[in-house]
Order: structure tokens, then C-alpha cells, then sequence
């Protein structure tokens, strides 16, 4: 896969010796949503369901998990071509349903443990890898594959599943609404031999997005709302698709709050408001001033006002934005209020924010914000994508100079990331940890 430059600015070489070095700055100008990483990385592991040409349009190529799925699917047999922000995914000869690799893991190798199971009978991959974000495990996934009638086992760093007749679609209740448990479901439903029914889905634009891509490629697909999902197996094989990618919500959330708390004048393209009716309807009453036009947003005038919010499921707050939102509270006057329902205790970014001046405590699993203090810049560190984001937002609104370690983990999700900000007017650039 090829990798274009990035403009002006010399991006590092390798993902994990970077960071960031940052000032004080108001955002004025222009900018576009890319496609989803929270979309993207899944079309891709639908990819392994067939042995036909997939077209990945709005394709957001320069995020580096998308990098590395993209070098997993290679692994695989797969060929991958990149043109533009155009995405062809090929295969190469017969594939293989074990990915041997050293690499950095990400979370997705659970669908791809699901993807190839589906597909060959048998699968192995590495263990997840991504944000740690709590206690996070993997249960629900192995949960999805065993009901179908897989075994799971892992050994030596390896998940493995075994499917000797082939998965069984069946009835599957998942205990609370999870995104990854309900995206693993579908994808091993489509090739299941019977129908799989999906209870207590989590329903969101991301897995709309996946499956209205399945159903391009011949899936049967019906969504009961929030109660159920139906998939119709059709062991038989899906085919190939062409698929624009959906723009990223969280993107757009985050340039939305980065132009308010900076006093800057921006506008947004490609803004998928209609997937962020709650997360608007807080900001807008919590100071934030934007216009919607079409599919531009433009955000200027706004001001700060404490933040009071709990994370749901969609279309709830995703628990993705909380440090976003977070970071709003802290420079807002007064006290702010979060409360993470889905990930318990996901405030390792408090000790952060706090480096930079921001009054925050955690009270059992309330992160309380009193807001509106000077910020003061000194050296952070980004403990997974989303925390990693919140403190170059604190940056650009803190004095002085703010270097943001670990920088590699905002480049996860966001492409182009200092090329793009600086076409904002932010002064930014990137320093090497080494």
C-alpha cells in the first residue's frame, strides 16, 4: 500500500518515536471529514468474507491503524491498491486463515478472528491490541463464536477458532450493547449456515455503515431497531462492492469543540450532523455557536459554558467523546460533570489534564471538572487516541509550550493531523521523542 506525503510537514518514519510541540493558537479557516476509522477498519475486515474486488471510496488511508490493518490483509493474501483516497482490496492467490504477525496488534483482529472463521472453518490471530481503555476484554467476541458453534482457544499470544462444519447461525443475546460483539456477529452471520439473530444490538452509524456495505456484496440483512438483528447465512460465498465510507462523527465533533474553545471561525465539510443530534444538542446548549448549512457546519462566536453529560449508546454520547467533551468542561468557568457508563474509571487522562493545570478529581466513577483556570503547557503524555486528542485541544488553548508525548496514538484516528491543523493557523510540529 502506498503512502502519500504529507505535504510539508515530515511525518516519522516509524509510529511510536514521535511527538507533538504546541502553542496557543485560534483555528480559522476550512476543513474536510475524512471517512471513518471506526468504519474503515471494519469494511475492511468484511473484505475477508470474499474473493471478489472491494472498493473503499473516502477511503481515510494515512491513519496508521488503517495502515497496519491494511499490511494484516496483505499478511493474509490479500493485494491492496491506494489511489488517492480510493481503496482496492484484490486477492493474491489462496488466502490464509492465520495471520502471523510481530507487529503493534489492534483491537479489530477480534472480527478478523470472527471474518476468517466464518470464511475457513478455522482461524488464528493475534491477541487485541489498541486503547486500553479499563478493563476491556474479549469475552463477548469469544462469546459470539462459541454460540455459533466455534471453539476458542488461546496459546502462546494466539486466539484461535475452530469451526469444523462451519458456523451455525443461531440466537445470540448479548448482555449490554457492544459495538465490537454486534459488528463480530454480523460478520460471522453472513457466511453461518441458518439465520442468526442478534438481541440487544448496539446500533450505530458505523455498523450501518458495515452492513449496508454486506448487503452490496449480497448479504441478507434486516435491522429490528435496537431490539434485534436478522442475518440470513449464506454459506455459499459473498460477492464483491463499491462502498464510500461514512464521515467520522468523532472528527467532526472534535473540530467542532477544538474551533469553540480556541475563539476560532471554521468551517466544516462533509459534517454528519444527522449521526450527532445528542452530542450537538449538549454542546450547543453548553456555549458552542454553529450554522448548518447542507453539510457544512460553520462554528464561530462561541463560548464555554460547563459541560453535565453520562455516555450511552447511540444515539446517546459514544464514551469516545468524553474526553472531548472534557476538555470543553476545562475551559469552561465553573463545574463540569462526566460519567462514563460503558467503560467504568475511563479517566486516565485526568492525571494529564491536571499537568497542565486543570482542577479535576474522580469520585468513584464521577470526573468532576472545575473549569476556567489559566492552562500553563508542559510536557503530557496520550494514553490512548481519544486522550490523546483532549490534550492537543488543552494545548492550543494552554500558554506557553505543551508537548504531547506518545503523539503516534492521535494518528491512530486522525489523518494528516498536523498538516491539517496548521492549514488552520495552529503552531504545531512534530518532535522526535528520541
Amino acid at each position: 500500500m502506498s503512502s502519500p506525503a504529507v505535504g510539508s510537514v515530515d511525518a516519522p518514519a516509524m509510529p511510536e518515536d514521535f511527538s507533538y510541540r504546541l502553542q496557543a493558537s485560534t483555528l480559522r479557516g476550512s476543513v474536510t471529514v475524512p471517512g471513518a476509522k471506526n468504519s474503515a477498519l471494519k469494511l475492511l475486515t468484511a473484505s475477508l468474507l470474499t474473493d471478489q474486488l472491494i472498493v473503499l471510496q473516502n477511503y481515510p488511508a494515512q491513519l496508521l491503524d488503517a495502515k497496519l490493518h491494511v499490511e494484516m490483509l496483505e499478511r493474509l493474501g490479500k493485494r491492496c491498491t491506494l489511489d488517492g483516497d480510493c481503496l482496492q482490496i484484490s486477492e493474491n492467490g489462496s488466502p490464509v486463515p492465520e495471520l502471523t504477525w510481530s507487529k503493534r496488534s489492534i483491537r479489530n483482529t477480534l472480527l478478523m478472528l470472527g471474518a476468517l472463521t466464518a470464511r475457513h472453518g478455522h482461524a488464528a490471530v493475534p491477541l487485541p491490541g489498541g486503547c486500553k481503555l479499563g478493563d476491556r476484554k474479549f469475552d463477548l467476541h469469544v462469546m459470539v463464536l462459541e454460540k455459533l458453534g466455534a471453539t476458542v482457544t488461546e496459546k502462546d499470544g494466539q486466539l484461535m477458532a475452530t469451526a469444523g462444519n462451519g458456523l451455525v447461525g443461531t440466537d445470540i443475546e448479548l448482555p449490554l450493547r457492544s459495538t465490537g460483539a454486534t459488528e463480530n456477529a454480523i460478520l460471522c452471520g453472513t457466511l453461518a449456515s441458518r439465520t442468526t439473530r442478534i438481541w440487544n444490538p448496539h446500533i450505530r452509524p458505523e455498523i450501518l455503515d458495515l452492513i449496508a456495505m454486506l448487503r452490496k456484496m449480497g448479504a441478507e440483512i434486516e435491522v429490528h431497531g435496537q431490539e434485534h438483528i436478522a442475518v440470513a447465512g449464506r454459506p455459499g460465498g459473498l460477492g464483491g462492492a463499491v462502498h464510500e465510507v461514512v464521515a467520522d462523527n468523532l472528527e467532526a465533533i472534535t473540530w467542532l469543540i477544538a474551533a469553540t474553545i480556541t475563539g476560532g471561525d471554521l468551517t466544516i465539510r462533509n459534517f454528519p450532523a444527522s449521526d450527532l443530534e445528542v452530542p450537538l444538542i449538549h454542546l450547543r446548549e453548553s456555549g458552542a455557536k454553529y450554522f448548518r448549512m447542507g453539510d457544512e457546519v460553520i462554528v464561530r462566536d462561541g463560548r464555554c459554558y460547563p459541560v453535565d453529560i453520562s455516555t450511552g449508546p447511540f444515539p446517546g454520547i459514544n464514551s469516545d467523546m468524553q474526553p472531548l467533551f472534557a476538555a470543553f468542561g476545562a475551559c469552561a468557568r465553573g463545574e463540569s460533570r462526566i460519567v462514563d457508563l460503558r467503560f467504568p474509571g475511563r479517566y486516565a487522562y485526568a492525571q494529564e489534564f491536571r499537568q497542565l493545570g486543570v482542577a479535576c478529581e474522580i469520585r468513584d466513577n464521577l470526573l468532576i471538572i472545575n473549569g476556567g483556570r489559566r492552562l500553563t503547557g508542559t510536557t503530557v503524555r496520550a494514553t490512548d487516541l481519544r486522550a490523546g486528542i483532549a490534550l492537543v485541544l488543552l494545548g492550543l488553548v494552554a500558554g506557553g509550550e505543551t508537548i504531547v508525548e506518545d503523539a503516534w496514538q492521535v494518528e491512530r484516528g486522525y489523518s494528516n493531523f498536523v498538516q491539517r491543523l496548521r492549514s488552520l493557523g495552529a503552531q504545531i510540529e512534530y518532535r522526535d521523542a528520541g
